[in-house]
């Protein structure tokens, strides 16, 4: 990946946990990121525990301040910008609908407002979800025609950052691509309420495990691969303007969509000891039953494919839990497991 050395990459959420990964992957490429995101949003994290900060000029900033965004873009003179921020979780949008959609709707307007007063802008690679589909429960993967729709205020409010970046690539002619991934797992990812990272700390608290929504469906991925597609897109789009415009899925092959007692079955009979789960049988909010990425366009027009199946990208996930624990060198953890997915 020759292309991003000493590439000028203006990233926002670069604190929150794909954002500390694709900072890491870019820095070890000789790309030159400027980050622009509020507090790392966990405790530990990613972001911090790799000291992320030293290997990019980092703007701890709200991307709801319009002007303050367009200054540190400006500032950044970027080629390629990565929206990554986002209030990302489920259940928190029903607790917080309106910071959600101000998070996910507007930040977007700003980001996008910033970045067409740059014309030294090549790319941008707006990065939503696999949630943003109407879900009817079917069980073929949504290909990236599929309508749009959301039943909870976070899958609504990613919808809706689509629909932005569809009208400013056609009102102002931006070389935008929307990328939508499946449930990304891996280490470092220390957020509430979301399966992998509620696993790793009963673990580490010899705990039991608890599962919400134990025959839900999901599109597992490690946090690699739907960045091997970002950073593929971006290239894409900065040498042939315009094709590679609109939504992409980055998804995971079909036999990796498993239920979640199945990943989490699998993840303590690999962790050993004494981990075990049980059913939570409280009444939950809402979440889709099944969900599923078509990923043929990908692998059709940008020759991505999917590296890590999910046995793999569960074994990484206990790796780097087990490096966490012995209090090693984690920055070193990650730059090895990127380093061993590009070859």
């Amino acid at each position: 990946m020759t292309f991003w050395k000493n590439k000028r990459v203006f990233m926002t959420g670069h604190t929150g946990f794909k954002g500390s990964w694709l900072c890491l992957w870019l820095s070890l490429l000789g790309a030159k990121v400027t980050g622009y995101a509020l507090t790392p949003p966990t405790h530990p994290s990613l972001f911090e525990l790799c000291k992320v900060d030293a290997l990019v000029n980092s703007i701890i900033a709200d991307v709801r301040n319009l002007d303050q965004l367009k200054h540190a873009l400006h500032a950044a003179s970027p080629e390629i910008v990565f929206h990554l921020a986002a209030q990302p979780i489920v259940r928190e949008s029903y607790n917080s609908p309106v910071e959600t959609f101000s998070v996910n709707v507007m930040g977007t307007v700003n980001v996008l407002e910033a970045a067409r007063a740059c014309s030294g802008v090549k790319a941008i690679i707006n990065v939503t979800t696999d949630k943003v589909y109407e879900n009817l429960g079917l069980q073929q993967g949504y290909k990236e025609e599929g309508p749009l729709g959301g039943h909870d205020p976070y899958s609504s409010s990613k919808a809706c950052s689509e629909l932005v970046a569809q009208a400013y690539r056609r009102s102002y002619n931006l070389n935008i691509a929307t990328a939508r991934a499946g449930n990304v797992i891996g280490g470092g990812d220390w957020a509430g309420d979301r399966l992998v990272p509620d696993f790793v700390r009963a673990v580490l608290a010899d705990k039991k495990m608890f599962l919400r929504h134990p025959k839900a469906v999901r599109p597992w991925q490690h946090v690699l691969e739907p960045l091997s597609g970002y950073l593929l897109l971006a290239e894409r789009l900065c040498e042939t303007r315009d094709k590679y415009c609109g939504a992409w899925n980055f998804g995971p092959e079909k036999k990796d969509a498993k239920p979640v007692e199945w990943v989490i079955k699998r993840l303590c009979k690999n962790w050993g000891g004494d981990a075990s789960c049980a059913i939570d049988r409280r009444k939950h909010p809402h979440e889709a039953h099944y969900l599923r990425l078509d990923n043929s366009k990908a692998k059709k027009h940008l020759h991505w494919q999917p590296k890590w199946g999910l046995e793999t990208a569960l074994h990484k996930v206990i790796d780097w839990t087990r490096a966490y624990q012995a209090e090693v060198d984690l920055r070193e953890i990650c730059f090895n497991q990127i380093r061993e997915y590009m070859a």
